[in-house]
């Protein structure tokens, strides 16, 4: 998936699996927290958490999102 399309494909509402209170951000690869992921700069607004102005929609405006690390 290209995040620079802003998380197009996943829902905007999504909560973690097992039930989790915190929705996840569109271009979050899994929820905060999880293990093997680390928070990295938001590729759609290179971490200003703005877009043309208004609220990154990848980010919530945070410029941060979850992904998942290397490994193996």
């Amino acid at each position: 998936m290209d995040r620079s399309e802003g998380g197009k494909g996943q829902d905007q509402a999504s909560t973690p699996a097992g039930g989790g209170s915190r929705p996840m951000k569109p271009g979050s690869e899994a929820p905060a927290g999880t293990t093997g992921t680390g928070d990295d700069l938001c590729p759609a607004c290179a971490g200003s958490g703005q877009v043309n102005g208004a609220p990154c929609p990848n980010c919530d405006g945070t410029g941060v999102v979850t992904e998942g690390i290397g490994g193996g």
